[in-house]
């Protein structure tokens, strides 16, 4: 099989909208409405770095679409299509399979379309580049938190990481853990929900405190949060409990959570959100004037996910 055939076989699911021109040509064309912004990311995942080694196909194809869903949702963008870059060491048409299928049946999900890529020999790496679309001037951004916000976080935090440190400690996370690992659910009607209400989002993909600091510091604002208002599902509640170790939740990683920052006078439309959405929407502390980011009830600094 040839890359040709391979693209042929598993990535061309010839299902675009009629607006598009996608698998075939040397470009993707694309048009778009007027008076709307597109917003566009790309994201690399690489085996033994993103990813254990042992990773099912299934798994890596979600996570490698399901991230680059996340920045979407954190501009509060509905997703259009994305383009796919696959290396592959060699071509294991079992594990091509259960890849295609998987990426597809995310896709399908939150209606975003692959309309091209590229495929080459190496090391196994996805790199996925996804584009949304939203109304001109209505994106969330990171730069716009007011001082006196009330600051949101969605869901629970620190799931992945637990599961993570299990995993690299050679212990199996239970399924709970593992699949927020593995297959993150991307919070894309969420942030499409906080389109003109909140003042600021930011999706947590490299720890709550590193990824909070981004808005501050574009914001020019500080913040002060508590560690006792963040929210734990009960494994990771009972780890905290056992090693008081606050720095897994506040900079592991991986949740693909949305934290967002909101006026005192929209907060109960964000009340009315998480009963709507049936998502768990907590306030962690507030935005202040300082350029600070204090954590009440931490003790130590943590380290939050590097890449270099």
């Amino acid at each position: 099989m040839n890359e040709f055939d391979l693209i042929e076989k598993y990535f061309n699911w010839k299902n675009l909208n009629s607006d598009m021109l996608g698998v075939g040509d040397d470009c993707a064309l694309i048009s778009i409405e007027t008076q709307h912004q597109l917003a566009t990311s790309v994201d690399t995942l690489i085996e033994d770095v993103h990813f254990p080694k042992n990773t099912s196909a299934h798994d890596v194809a979600y996570k490698a679409l399901a991230v680059n869903l996340s920045d979407l949702a954190a501009m509060g963008a509905t997703p259009l299509y994305f383009t796919l870059a696959l290396t592959l060491p060699t071509i294991d048409e079992s594990w091509l399979k259960d890849f295609s299928s998987s990426l597809k049946a995310l896709s399908k999900k939150y209606d975003i379309q692959l309309i091209g890529g590229d495929t080459t020999k190496g090391a196994l790496s996805i790199t996925i580049n996804a584009t949304g679309i939203l109304p001109k001037d209505q994106a969330l951004l990171r730069s716009t938190a007011k001082v006196g916000d009330y600051i949101f976080v969605s869901n629970t935090i620190g799931d992945a990481a637990l599961a993570w440190q299990q995993i690299q400690n050679n212990k199996k996370p239970n399924p709970k853990l593992l699949k927020k690992f593995n297959t993150p659910e991307p919070q894309v009607v969420l942030g499409q929900k906080l389109l003109g209400i909140v003042n600021s989002c930011i999706d947590i993909s490299d720890g709550l405190e590193q990824d909070l600091s981004h808005i501050l510091n574009k914001s020019g604002v500080g913040a002060k949060i508590n560690i006792s208002d963040i929210p734990l599902c009960d494994e990771v509640a009972i780890y905290i409990e056992d090693t008081y170790d606050w720095c897994l939740p506040l900079s592991g990683g991986d949740d693909y959570e949305l934290c967002f920052t909101v006026s005192k006078d929209n907060a109960d439309k964000v009340e009315s959100i998480e009963k709507e959405l049936d998502v768990a929407l907590t306030k962690i502390g507030i935005v202040t004037e300082n350029k600070d980011l204090e954590i009440v009830g931490l003790d130590k600094t943590c380290k939050s996910y590097q890449h270099f």
